[in-house]
């Protein structure tokens, strides 16, 4: 199944630029993808479980994801 056809939504980060740190993230049937968007649709998907998903943006918000 095509990332295009499993999730619905794709949004842009507002941190994307042109050049570098381009993401997308899309919600779908219980799941959360994960793309480059440089990618136009055609690259890989990482996929979260929605509590996954919670997980990381807390421990982003917090500072603990080490990024």
């Amino acid at each position: 199944m095509m990332a295009e056809d499993k999730y619905a939504g794709w949004r842009k980060s507002t941190y994307s630029n042109s050049s570098a740190n381009c993401v997308e993230v899309a919600a779908g049937r219980g799941m959360v993808g994960v793309r480059d968007s440089k990618q136009e649709g055609c690259g890989p998907v990482l996929e979260f479980t929605g509590d996954r998903w919670q997980e990381f943006l807390r421990a982003v918000r917090a500072g603990e994801a080490g990024l």
